[in-house]
């Protein structure tokens, strides 16, 4: 079992071209009474995100940083931007579409201020409050990636590809991430497993988009999926996993 700590929060939130919902989900997140800081990662977007952005950062300073990509890198550069930037010691992730809404990331982040856990996915897939019903063969898919990583992590998880995670800041910051697009998902789930690190799901709402509002993820994203699931879990060693293994684990403290 962990130590219960006093979360400092930090909140990485990848963001292309997201005008519609951007100045909502920072709204969100800066009444969050655990809130240290919003690390808002702009991934070159084309429309007023980058604007949008600047501004909630002038409004805000000691609460905001916002960052900036030259060129579209993709989500799991943004989130690796992110993470380095964190100084947290808790650090979750959100996305700034409002698919998943910021008023549960208390929720999802209790286990690890508890010192019950070291990271917590919040799951899509367990009881839920509430979900917005949208298309079956993305629940297929992401019921297929589940089942697989977990064959190969031997971890029970029930929904691998949420967007919410959250992680004691080392382990996140030491993790070393070489994915691209969206495969950030399976890649961290595959590096968090070798850690034999304490790891919890808990039940979250989910207000889903269609592509026609805006929904980024594709069929290509899922066949990347399947090669890092094998790439991440069989061809990679703890070692080259992290940049040095989070001490508290080596102490024996997880």
């Amino acid at each position: 079992m962990s130590t219960p700590l006093s979360a400092r929060l930090s909140v990485v939130v990848p963001a292309y071209n997201e005008e519609a919902t951007l100045g909502e989900v920072i709204r969100k997140l800066l009444v969050l009474p655990q809130l240290h800081e919003v690390i808002l990662v702009d991934d070159c977007s084309t429309d007023r995100t980058s604007e949008i952005a600047q501004e909630l950062a002038e409004q805000n300073p000691s609460k905001i940083q916002v960052l900036r990509h030259l060129r579209n890198a993709g989500k799991t550069e943004a989130l690796k931007t992110g993470f380095a930037a964190s100084t947290g010691n808790v650090v979750i992730v959100q996305d700034a579409d409002l698919e998943y809404d910021p008023d549960e990331i208390a929720h999802v982040i209790s286990p690890i201020a508890r010192g019950m856990a070291d990271v917590v996915y919040g799951s899509r897939f367990m009881v839920r409050r509430a979900a917005r019903v949208l298309y079956f063969s993305h629940y297929l898919a992401n019921k297929g990636l589940t089942f697989l990583s977990n064959l190969f992590t031997n971890l029970n998880m029930t929904d691998v590809e949420t967007g919410y995670k959250a992680f004691r800041g080392e382990i996140i910051r030491s993790m070393t991430i070489k994915s691209s697009g969206f495969g950030f998902e399976i890649e961290v789930t595959a590096k968090v497993a070798k850690l034999n690190c304490v790891v919890y799901e808990v039940p979250i709402s989910y207000y889903g988009r269609t592509y026609e509002q805006g929904k980024k993820i594709g069929t290509i994203d899922g066949v990347a999926a399947l090669w890092y699931i094998i790439k991440f879990n069989l061809l990679t060693s703890l070692s080259a996993s992290y940049v040095e293994v989070p001490r508290f684990l080596e102490q024996g403290e997880a």
